[in-house]
């Protein structure tokens, strides 16, 4: 069972200080990030902080290690905002988790998405130079976390491993993962490289490394998008063990994301994408990747879902959206209603008893009468 415990972001001298908040940011916000010790909590909890220093805003991060706990309390209007991985893709397609009856395509949005780099996050002491030689290795997964076992299974397939090649070591949680590398329980799990984390697996005894994905190998790149087609070539210059003068070659995707429903008030959701802008001068520095959250380098897809209508009014604004952009927003809007009204039509047919039943009408309703790829991992 994940252990979860709300956080508070910043104090009420902060809170209360006498800014002149923007009339459409709320006096309070609740956000959803992964746990603790990760680059998501890290920069949610940053920008939070950046916010409140120039905003009378309070904003309250409950972490979670699992996807389900990262989007639920959105889909409960219990927060407004997640700070979320690739679960967000997987909920707006109502595949692997999201595919069970109390979920299905979900009318999710956009506000902004970082560009970032993931890793297979290896211990140093066990030899691996290539993805390739994780075969045999301990190989982390997280229990309702279809972005980290997703991402690790692209990965795999990298070198044209699954599974069935490596010894698989299931967790509850994301954060769980580093503390057992450090222990000699687990061998290696995907990551960004920036994260807290990363820092203290470097420091420990075990070391660090991180089996590289050179953009050369057209069949490796090939197999991962065979399984994940959101991904893409990515060189990465910052992070545990990683610098300019020591790039390496990784797999890009936007991470985290800040998404929330549709139904989110346009105004807010403007104002929130204004309030990170004004803010850059205090968030750039959180990371080592952060000043990628400028909204010039945040706010053009593509990304897991379509944006927010206030988001893309604020990025309007700014010069920022083009054409090109709202093109891939009207595509990725049809795709979603499609998926929607297919979730409607599916349910009126289906006939069995049963998760697993449903699952599988589901499976074959998708790939069948909606001509989608079928579900991997």
């Amino acid at each position: 069972m994940v252990t979860r415990r709300d956080v508070l972001v910043g104090s009420a001298a902060t809170v209360l200080a006498g800014k002149t908040a923007h009339a459409k940011l709320p006096a309070s916000s609740v956000w959803t990030a992964y746990d603790l010790g990760s680059s998501g909590y890290a920069e949610a909890s940053g920008i939070a902080d950046a916010i409140m220093k120039k905003q009378p805003m309070r904003v309250r991060i409950v972490p979670s290690g699992t996807s389900i706990g990262r989007l639920l309390p959105l889909k409960q209007g219990r927060a407004s905002y997640g700070f979320l991985a690739n679960e967000l893709y997987f909920a707006a397609e109502g595949t692997f988790d999201f595919a069970a009856q109390t979920w299905g395509p979900q009318d999710v949005r956009v506000v902004l998405a970082r560009p970032a780099s993931n890793a297979m996050a290896t211990a140093g002491d066990i030899g691996v130079k290539e993805v390739k030689d994780l075969r045999g290795k301990r190989i982390g997964y997280v229990k309702g976390n279809p972005s980290v076992n997703v991402k690790t299974d692209a990965y795999l397939a990298f070198a044209g491993l699954t599974r069935k090649d490596v010894e698989v070591v299931w967790f509850g949680s994301y954060n769980a993962m580093k503390t057992a590398v450090i222990n000699n329980q687990l061998d290696s799990f995907s990551s960004v490289t920036t994260s807290a984390n990363m820092r203290e697996l470097e420091a420990s005894p075990r070391g660090l490394t991180y089996p590289p994905f050179p953009p050369s190998d057209k069949e490796g790149w090939a197999r991962i998008r065979k399984v994940a087609d959101f991904f893409e070539p990515y060189r990465e210059t910052a992070g545990a063990g990683i610098s300019k003068d020591k790039p390496i070659d990784l797999v890009g995707y936007r991470y985290p994301i800040i998404a929330t429903y549709a139904n989110t008030d346009a105004e807010e959701v403007y104002s929130l994408v204004e309030a990170v802008d004004g803010s850059m001068d205090l968030i750039r520095n959180l990371t080592g990747s952060a000043g990628n959250w400028a909204p010039n380098i945040s706010g053009k897809p593509p990304a897991d879902a379509p944006w927010h209508d206030g988001a893309i009014r604020y990025l309007k604004e700014k010069g920022i959206w083009t054409a090109e952009h709202q093109a891939w927003q009207d595509q990725r809007l049809a795709r979603l209603k499609k998926l929607q009204a297919g979730w409607a039509d599916a349910r009126k047919g289906f006939k069995g008893e049963g998760d697993d039943e449903w699952l599988k009408h589901w499976e074959d309703y998708r790939v069948g009468k909606l001509g989608l790829p079928p579900s991997e991992g």
